[in-house]
């Protein structure tokens, strides 16, 4: 029961650092010239509380969790952080949303790296992950796998993660006239003609997500690699973290994104990224071609 109360503790903590973290971020990048953003209001705060919540909630238990220990894990939960929350979402913002003013995205670039760096750093001390534990030395089999393992594997994902991204894209996300009309585009009628259209017309798309898919998995790796848990935890984790750090953020208004186009997107996107971060979870921590014979070795 105390440790359980020190936990809760450890998260309310956490999550005023994280929302001091990301108001003073803000602070530093500060808004473009000849950009207007809407006055802050309760609502806007409350908002950045539930995001600071969930980004917490799902941060702490891959940190309690990890192998990992002090420096390697908080560089690790910045590259999961920043590479999910930032990254990942920013440069689909550089492909697709033509409306943001002059310099803005690379300031969006910036202030993620500026409140995921300290808040990383601070959790692994809150949280008391600073020192080494037997597990951070424990003997690790996870993604030690043979080459072509690797090749159809990744070959997996990229093909599971483009026919997520447009399915969901267009049964969710282009339903809504509200987002079509934003985006300047029109629904074709069905799926294969949406498709049709995206091959004719923007023929880099598929490929450019299928690059994303490969980001993606990178930024899995050492979640696979660190966790201790069984492969179900470890599938749970990285669905959670890909959902969670990916679209929480959307929770925000922001003057470029009305609301029912981002809280389409929302829906769209937390979905469909948790359902492809358990599918990587699950593929790459299931028992190797290579682990396999070390076992049977080991039982002869």
């Amino acid at each position: 029961m105390r440790a359980a109360a020190l936990l809760v503790g450890r998260v309310i903590v956490l999550t005023i650092v994280l929302f001091i973290c990301i108001s003073l971020a803000a602070g530093v990048v500060g808004q473009p010239p000849g950009s207007s953003a809407p006055e802050p209001s309760g609502s806007a705060a409350l908002a950045l509380v539930i995001v600071c919540v969930l980004d917490t909630i799902v941060l702490t238990h891959f940190i309690l969790r990890s192998r990992w220990t002090g420096w390697r894990l908080a560089a690790t939960v910045f590259l999961v952080f920043y590479g999910v929350s930032t990254f990942m979402a920013q440069i689909e913002s550089a492909v697709f949303i033509t409306r943001l003013p002059a310099g803005m995205l690379p300031r969006l670039f910036l202030m993620g790296a500026l409140f995921a760096a300290p808040f990383s750093a601070l959790a692994v001390l809150i949280l008391g992950r600073r020192k080494a534990t037997d597990s951070d030395v424990r003997e690790n089999s996870r993604l030690v796998m043979p080459r072509s393992e690797w090749v159809w594997k990744l070959a997996v994902i990229a093909v599971v993660y483009v026919i997520l991204y447009f399915t969901f894209g267009y049964f969710i996300a282009w339903k809504n006239p509200a987002l079509r009309e934003y985006y300047g585009g029109i629904d074709p009628g069905g799926f294969l003609t949406q498709m049709g259209t995206v091959v004719r017309d923007t023929p880099w798309l598929i490929p450019f997500q299928i690059l994303r898919a490969m980001f993606w998995t990178l930024l899995a790796l050492p979640v696979v690699r660190s966790l201790t848990g069984p492969w179900q935890e470890t599938a749970l984790s990285i669905g959670f973290l890909f959902a969670v750090l990916m679209s929480a953020l959307l929770l925000l208004p922001n003057p470029y994104m009305p609301e029912s186009v981002r809280m389409s997107h929302l829906v769209e996107t937390a979905s469909s990224n948790f359902i492809f971060g358990m599918f990587v979870g699950w593929l790459l921590t299931r028992p190797h071609a290579s682990a396999k014979a070390a076992m049977v070795r080991d039982m002869a």
